[in-house]
């Protein structure tokens, strides 16, 4: 064997490098398939291991990879036969791999940093992400250095002196590519945008979903179908609002308001309160609220006779408690998030009663579905609690108003002999008596 490797050297180089990776790869899979098992096992029993946020951190499994790698490195130059050259050159990668590996690990190490850090109370007031990120970018120009002067074969110090004097140069040619790279790097690693999702930004007229995230620019498909196109520094420098949040919650949010016309808020009579005392949403909360009420109203003594002493319901209160009851109990609100029926301040179009909820689905037909069917009841059964929804006068309101209604005007000075000025369509007061005296001749 040793006189046939001695006649063909070529094949003693071959054989060596081939047990060479041949090693790395038994070693890199009896510690994957042995160790890292066995340490995951063990961390299982741990209340790390039942954790899955801390799992997808990984730092075992990065610093794994980096036995094979150290086998390279270290046994390359064992290898009979085998080129200076390339033996530098397999090094250098492999020394390169490990740097890039151990970076990793690190960060690595600051997320699981972080996340502990979140759960605490006082992660509320004094956050660390900012600390966190620029501690891992510092790692990444650290180690992109490293791997640079690695595969160049040169010193990182006059890597650095020779990139020094050509940075003024660097930045400004390719100052766009620079501020681009910084910001795919900081939606990266923060997780801001991904492709899918709905974004809206409303300075840029963008509101739809991301189909394609670039370099320079990310593509928004609106939902009109037209195609916004934005800068990708622009997601970092200006107002972006993502509904991402809102499609893995589970819940989409209603809020809008019923303005009623506060020319029929009243007490109610003892006949409408047992007429919705049958109604399904309200049976629980008469008695209960009638009792409170004459609870109060007891403690007043002889001050209750007075109606403005006492508390009574009122039809705008019944018809608030109804509809949170209706909401409670309706199958397409979430029950797991917030529900308010409150008043606003008053405006010049009437009361808003603002429902504030939640619909179990975040589909937008669906969505539109419920909200429509959620108003078109509640505007339907006003009427029955003596309330009306305002409505500012239209056409055919006025109409109604100017049809045999005389319109005085102010006398003229200088024709005192003018009663009254109507307008088209309408019976003035002179025109009016003449009707009548034609009426009773006939």
């Amino acid at each position: 064997m040793s006189e046939f490797f001695i006649a063909h050297p070529w094949a003693e180089t071959l054989v060596a490098l081939g047990g060479l990776f041949l090693s790395a790869f038994i070693a890199n899979f009896l510690i994957k398939a042995i160790l890292l098992k066995l340490l995951e096992r063990l961390v299982q029993k741990t209340s790390f291991g039942q954790d899955e946020e801390l799992k997808r951190h990984s730092v075992i499994s990065r610093l794994a990879n980096i036995v094979p790698a150290l086998i390279i490195s270290s046994g390359i130059m064992a290898v009979p036969g085998l080129p200076e050259g390339v033996i530098t050159v397999i090094r250098n990668v492999a020394i390169a791999f490990i740097i890039l590996t151990l970076a990793l690990a690190v960060n690595s190490v600051f997320g699981l940093i972080d996340t502990l850090y979140h759960r605490r109370p006082e992660a509320r007031y004094r956050p660390i992400k900012g600390y966190i990120q620029v501690a891992k970018l510092a790692v990444y120009i650290v180690a992109a250095v490293l791997v640079i002067a690695t595969l160049l074969d040169k010193s990182p110090v006059i890597l650095l002196s020779g990139v020094g004097a050509m940075a003024a140069v660097l930045i400004l040619v390719f100052q766009d590519t620079l501020l681009s790279l910084v910001a795919s790097m900081q939606i990266a690693s923060s997780n801001m945008v991904r492709v899918g999702d709905w974004i809206e930004m409303k300075n840029l007229d963008a509101n739809g979903d991301v189909t394609e995230i670039a370099l320079y620019t990310v593509k928004v498909q609106n939902f009109d179908k037209t195609i916004t196109t934005i800068p990708i520094r622009k997601l970092i420098t200006e107002p972006m609002k993502n509904y991402r949040g809102m499609q893995e919650s589970g819940g989409r949010r209603i809020k809008r308001a019923l303005y009623i016309d506060q020319n029929t808020i009243r007490f109610l009579s003892d006949d409408e309160r047992a007429r919705l005392g049958t109604v399904d949403w309200l049976a629980d909360y008469l008695p209960k609220k009638a009792k409170e009420i004459a609870e109060w109203n007891q403690k007043l003594g002889d001050r209750a006779n007075n109606p403005v002493n006492r508390r009574q319901f009122t039809n705008v209160g019944t018809f608030r408690a109804y509809v949170d009851n209706y909401l409670r109990n309706h199958p397409g609100i979430h029950k797991g998030m917030t529900l308010l029926v409150r008043q606003m301040d008053p405006t010049p179009e009437g009361l808003p009663l603002e429902i504030y909820c939640f619909t179990n689905t975040t589909v937008w037909a669906s969505f539109e579905q419920i909200q429509s069917d959620i108003f078109d009841h509640l505007y339907a059964v006003l009427p029955e609690f003596g309330l009306s929804a305002f409505q500012n006068p239209s056409g055919n309101d006025f109409r109604k108003l100017t049809i045999n209604a005389p319109v005085e005007q102010p006398q003229s000075p200088w024709r005192s002999n003018v009663e009254h000025y109507s307008v088209p369509g309408t019976v003035s007061g002179q025109d009016g008596r003449q009707q009548d005296a034609l009426k009773e001749r006939s």
